[in-house]
């Protein structure tokens, strides 16, 4: 679903004020409610171009510029005949009327909803009814008033995000059974490597097919037909894994498996962002990370159950994750396509259908269609005619693409160098190895995925209230603590205080992943491109994560031999760390931002970026926190106002 116009000012390519709120007063002349912010000129100078590239930039400055609200400084009659020309080419000829009065509420989004809409009217024929009034107050007021529909959506993805959970925690119960039936259970470099190549399977999948598959079958069935696509690949090969007799066969169903888990996991987020409204599309969207979590807990939960079944305890480990992803299959068509994909492809009427599903009343409907096409129009003269390959290469080109590829590289990878997904593979080995029975390292697994799901629900609050950036950078340097101390206690005598303590820290670890690097990074990476580019950035953003899943769950049982248990959770408790730096380098706060507004957070270029966040927030926070003075000042490095405390913990970014 689209999201609700901008709520911030824009800046202009040289930087001044150019947000959009243009008024009904400034363009009509009849409205004293509401002030004149028109854009600036296209060319600054008061002489014209002297060159044909510098008219060239000048427009693509004024393009961009525009993309933060398409509708600014556009006259009303101007406005009013766009909009009577959009519904008859895109023939929404009957919602003409609904279409109007949207058009001139998305043109005005800065002021606040709760006095603009007692006070301002659009003449006779656009007045507001008192029921569109309440529901553009109730969606800022009450913005948990959503419909059905759209919570069935979000549910249906939900459930397809815990068949991943699952995925990973089966083999994790069944390392410690499959490799002495497969002749792979002895310590030789050769046994080490294909125990890992088994646990790597799906991610390797994922990462060379599956999310390289996301682009162009979203280009040519929609969001719907892939997560229907996937749900297959999650369903057959991973019963085929419960009846595999050799290594070999085992490696083939689960590689099969990873298509469908790349192709869902680059496309889910991606379908929930578009569907859900901007002040709660985070706490929406990481229900991806919260379900993944509860298929780690029911992973973990059904692990201990077959325990002692016998010797098929290990395949029933292995084939019972198709469960969840029945549903998926089974339900995905209920659920209408998302608006904005059947207006990439120029059918608006479904958009339309579509979008009233999403939506409690057709005056959001007819703000939100509008305004988005306006966006893509100014978006695809920006981008262009596209290919595969263009998309592709544009990722790190394009600078503004090139700086969000660059912030969802950044979190995508820091959730492999946490080490969250060595515990999700491993755990149970991890406990073995530091002296539990097989059982007891399957109860302190168990314990390890309630933990996990049980701290995700907070970041239903959090993600959207405190911010993704904020979240991340809070709870890097507990992970790194609790890692370190999870990993020392090894070093003590085996006794039971010396497993309780290796499981108290591996929780706490757990718990302070959950709210944080756990529901962020897929949130993160699905609303940070630009429509032209989203399957494709998406598809590379989970690709990378799930590359380096593989590559790290090859490596953990080498690395696990070389320098045990204590090395191994020392050098995770390094890499998160290194994670913490490159999160404070390069990754800008997107909270409660429209999709089409993350335009301008990332027109801001990396080197500024960077050398904001050392030479003035460091210092900011050193005076607020380590000088205790209160009242410090935060300049914003998007349009350069003050603020205060709340705000500049983002990393100065507005709220």
């Amino acid at each position: 679903m689209a999201d609700q116009p901008p709520r911030s000012p824009g800046v202009d390519a040289g930087g001044s004020d150019a947000h959009s709120g243009s008024s009904i007063e400034a363009t009509k002349g009849t409205h004293s409610h509401v002030e004149n912010h028109a854009p600036e000129a296209l060319n600054p100078t008061n002489h014209p171009p002297s060159h044909p590239n510098e008219l060239a930039e000048e427009d693509t400055a004024a393009l961009e510029a525009r993309v933060k609200n398409p509708l600014a400084g556009i006259p009303y009659d101007e406005l009013m005949q766009r909009v009577t020309d959009f519904a008859t080419e895109k023939d929404l000829l009957s919602h003409l009327p609904l279409l109007r009065k949207g058009a001139l509420v998305a043109q005005n989004p800065e002021l606040d909803r709760s006095e603009y809409y007692r006070s301002v009217t659009f003449g006779t024929s656009l007045e507001l009814t008192p029921d569109e009034r309440k529901v553009l107050k109730d969606e800022v007021e009450h913005k948990w008033r959503l419909p059905a529909r759209l919570f069935l959506t979000i549910a249906t993805c939900s459930i397809g995000a815990a068949v991943q959970g699952w995925d990973q925690t089966g083999t994790n119960g069944a390392n410690i059974f499959f490799p002495d039936i497969y002749g792979i259970g002895g310590s030789s470099l050769r046994d080490k490597l294909l125990v890992g190549l088994v646990n790597a399977g799906p991610y390797i999948g994922s990462a060379l097919i599956g999310c390289w598959l996301s682009d162009p079958i979203n280009n040519w069935v929609g969001r719907r037909g892939v997560i229907f696509f996937a749900a297959n690949f999650c369903i057959w090969p991973v019963i085929g894994s419960a009846f595999c007799h050799t290594w070999q066969q085992q490696l083939a169903n689960r590689l099969l498996m990873g298509i469908g888990m790349g192709a869902k996991a680059s496309t889910v987020p991606i379908y929930a962002a578009e569907n859900s409204p901007a002040s709660i599309r985070g706490a929406l969207v990481m229900s991806w990370q919260m379900w993944t979590a509860f298929g780690i807990f029911l992973g973990t939960a059904f692990n201990l159950a077959v325990w002692n079944t016998g010797a098929i305890n290990w395949r029933l480990m292995l084939g019972a994750p198709f469960l969840p992803a029945v549903p998926l299959l089974l339900l995905i068509y209920f659920c209408p396509e998302s608006p904005r994909w059947y207006m990439k492809k120029n059918r608006y009427p479904e958009a339309w259908k579509s979008m009233v599903l999403l939506r409690n009343d057709p005056i959001q409907v007819a703000r939100d269609i509008f305004y988005i096409h306006s966006q893509l129009e100014i978006e695809k003269k920006l981008m262009g005619n596209t290919s595969y390959r263009k998309r592709f290469i544009e990722l790190f080109t394009v600078p503004r693409i090139r700086r969000a590829n660059l912030a969802a590289f950044t979190v995508m990878i820091a959730q492999q160098m946490c080490g969250i997904n060595i515990i999700a593979f491993y755990s149970t080995t991890v406990f073995k190895e530091a002296g539990s029975t097989d059982f007891q390292a399957l109860l302190a697994s168990f314990g390890f995925g309630l933990v996990n799901w049980l701290f995700a629900f907070p970041a239903f609050y959090t993600i959207d209230t405190f911010g993704r950036r904020s979240l991340l950078l809070f709870t890097f340097p507990q992970m790194t603590w609790t890692l370190l101390a999870a990993g020392l206690c090894t070093l003590m005598q085996q006794s039971t205080a010396r497993t309780a303590l290796i499981a108290l820290f591996v929780y706490l670890f757990a718990a302070f992943y959950s709210p944080g690097e756990g529901p962020v990074p897929f949130t993160y990476a699905a609303e940070v491109y630009p429509l032209s580019h989203r399957e494709m950035g998406m598809g590379f953003a989970v690709a990378t994560c799930l590359f380096w899943a593989s590559v790290l769950g090859m490596t953990f049982p080498f690395l696990l031999e070389a320098v045990g248990t204590v090395g191994a959770f020392g050098v995770y408790a390094g890499f998160n760390a290194l994670a913490f730096l490159m999160i404070f380098c390069f990754v800008p706060e997107t909270k409660q931002r429209t999709l089409e507004e993350l335009d301008q957070v990332f027109e801001v270029r990396t080197r500024r970026f960077v050398g904001y966040q050392f030479g003035e927030v460091l210092p900011w926070w050193f005076r607020r926190w380590g000088l205790r003075k209160k009242g410090e000042v935060l300049r914003d490095i998007v349009d350069g106002r003050g603020q205060g405390e709340g705000e500049a913990e983002n990393g100065g970014q507005k709220r």
